[in-house]
């Protein structure tokens, strides 16, 4: 059995501007699965630099209110919010909030650096 901790993984700053924890990945933690999942933070009154990615993404909202644009919709978004981002869409996220906006990252295939762009 696996289990990953997010306070015991170490968080990296992503190219968007979000702080990444990556929890599961197949080339990298041994498991067998085609996505990957990261939980992020963004700080309060910040949001994501535009970007795409070739994948699917979905955001699952577990913390905190903000803005989700995805293309050219945009949309107010809080805990429970699960957000489908289709491939190649241009996307960012908003803190809106007093505190932390924390998020699950899940990408089908697993998320790949050459596969995001920054905007």
């Amino acid at each position: 059995m696996l289990i990953k901790r997010t306070d015991e993984v170490a968080a990296i700053d992503a190219s968007d501007g979000t702080q990444i924890r990556e929890l599961l990945h197949p080339e990298r933690h041994g498991v067998e699965m085609g996505s990957s999942l990261a939980h992020a933070t963004l700080p309060p009154g910040s949001r994501s630099r535009p970007h795409r990615l070739k994948n699917t993404e979905v955001y699952y909202i577990l913390e905190g209110t903000g803005t989700m644009h995805v293309g050219d919709e945009s949309s107010d978004v809080g805990p429970g919010d699960a957000i489908y981002i289709p491939p190649m869409s241009v996307q960012y996220i908003e803190n809106e909030g007093d505190g932390d906006l924390t998020f699950l990252c899940i990408v089908d295939p697993a998320w790949r650096a050459e596969d995001d762009e920054t905007l």
